[in-house]
């Protein structure tokens, strides 16, 4: 915009040549100034982008899947098990930072507070992703699926088309990419 109005002289009307000088020395200011503070921003979201980069690959071991031109990520396992409703955010960033709609959690991913309902945690993460429209899927051994109250939320999650449970990967990509 400043580059602009210094092209249309809107800061120099009726100046005598040494006015039109100052005013285009001074227009010349504002615009480096401005050029600096882009530049630094520029590279300040670089380092910090970097850095986030570093630590998402140091917290999540996934790998972004591709078949039949169906992309999804796969999160085989965390070094800290997801657990809470930030953890589900990393995990949305993350789908969108490769532009990928699709996720695979593995059990080895989740915390035990994953599967004690009493906790929410299964619930607040499931509803990010339902809120989110991310399709998908976890695999749980059927073992686990089977016990108590996590049962009744697993049968009534499978009814949906956001979120399901299966006890094996292939049953679980079959679903995920259809």
């Amino acid at each position: 915009m400043q580059v602009e109005k210094n092209k249309r002289a809107l800061y120099s009307p009726n100046r005598s040549t040494r006015e039109n000088l100052l005013w285009e020395m001074i227009s010349e200011n504002i615009i480096s100034t401005y050029n600096n503070e882009l530049n630094w921003i520029s590279e300040t979201r670089q380092k910090l982008f970097k850095n986030n980069i570093i630590k998402e690959e140091e917290k999540m071991n996934y790998k972004i899947r591709e078949i039949n031109d169906k992309k999804y990520i796969e999160l085989i396992s965390a070094t800290t098990p997801l657990s809470t409703e930030n953890d589900a955010l990393d995990l949305l960033s993350l789908c969108w930072e490769h532009e990928v709609y699709a996720l695979m959690i593995h059990y080895e991913a989740l915390s035990e507070d994953f599967f004690n309902l009493k906790t929410k945690v299964a619930g607040n993460m499931l509803q990010k992703f339902i809120n989110y429209n991310l399709k998908s899927v976890a695999v749980i051994p059927n073992d686990i699926i089977q016990k108590g109250r996590f049962r009744e939320m697993a049968l009534e999650v499978n009814k949906g088309n956001h979120f399901r449970m299966y006890g094996n990967k292939e049953d679980a990509e079959k679903w995920l990419l259809k």
